[in-house]
């Protein structure tokens, strides 16, 4: 499968070195783009931190969030990029990113032509870029940028992920009693294929950082919004750190979430237990030959 191509049932993640040399993809636009900043001010030797944010028709959202997030990463004292991966809104969500991209260089746009799904833009950033830290958030205004401060020391103090986390001691979400009831079901549906050493209370946060050397060169799923989940079984973590914060409400717009992604969940889910039940089965055999 090439780089930057998507499939139902997923693409190895790595980092494309040949888009960093000359800024082009076979399936994106690369809008704006300035190579990362070899004076940025770093904490930890060699540590970097690109966040991708995901967007489809959040121009308005995006208009307030970005500046949010550029301060609080601009305060935190590490070297940092952040990459919006657009998939063709044409909302105006170019032009606002492209401007504030003039202003700061450590600010990207990628725009996926003829490509969807949440957990594939955030998978098509990070293969974009060489950061040794890797984070996702949305777009929609929900997640607070002034939890990316303790994420990042998270990461940076031996965590290799850290999750925002709504339903942590401390954390909340201002959802409808049906809304709560439904992830909590999907959560519950999930906890058998989580270790108990690394169970996360909160495993489909969208909003989370994990170190590249846990995920590169794993094929994950690249429909659905659920890419946290997949990286806690398939992996390679050894730590879990989880921050509690309140889940916002969305600034403008509509939810994404539709019977589609409940869908795309379902498959994940049949995907996971599939390979977890299924080695084990195929060790019980080897062991009773």
């Amino acid at each position: 499968m090439k780089r930057g191509s998507s499939s139902l049932w997923g693409a190895r993640f790595g980092m494309d070195v040949n888009s960093l040399n000359d800024n082009r993809t076979s399936a994106t636009t690369v809008t704006s783009y300035r190579p990362p900043d070899p004076y940025s001010k770093r904490v930890g030797e060699g540590e970097k931190l690109a966040l991708v944010i995901p967007a489809l028709h959040e121009a308005r959202n995006l208009y307030y969030l970005l500046p949010r997030v550029c301060s609080i990463l601009r305060e935190s004292g590490a070297a940092w990029e952040m990459i919006v991966v657009d998939d063709h809104s044409r909302d105006g969500t170019e032009e606002i990113v492209g401007a504030m991209a003039r202003r700061e260089p450590r600010i990207r746009l990628m725009v996926r032509h003829g490509e969807s799904g949440l957990s594939g833009a955030i998978l098509h950033g990070w293969r974009h870029t060489d950061a040794t830290i890797l984070g996702a958030m949305d777009a929609d205004g929900q997640h607070p940028p002034e939890i990316l401060t303790e994420l990042i020391a998270c990461a940076l103090n031996g965590c290799d992920l850290a999750i925002a986390s709504r339903y942590a001691k401390g954390g909340r979400c201002g959802w409808n009693p049906l809304r709560r009831l439904a992830s909590m079901v999907a959560i519950t549906a999930a906890r058998p294929l989580q270790s108990d050493r690394l169970r996360a209370r909160d495993p489909l946060s969208g909003f989370f950082l994990v170190r590249r050397r846990c995920v590169e060169n794993i094929s994950f799923q690249t429909s659905g919004f659920k890419l946290l989940l997949e990286i806690l079984v398939r992996g390679r973590i050894s730590a879990v750190g989880e921050v509690p914060f309140a889940f916002g409400k969305r600034r403008s717009g509509r939810s994404k979430l539709s019977m589609r992604v409940a869908w795309d969940y379902a498959l994940l889910l049949a995907r996971l237990f599939r390979a977890k039940y299924g080695s084990i089965r195929v060790a019980q055999q080897a062991q009773g030959d």
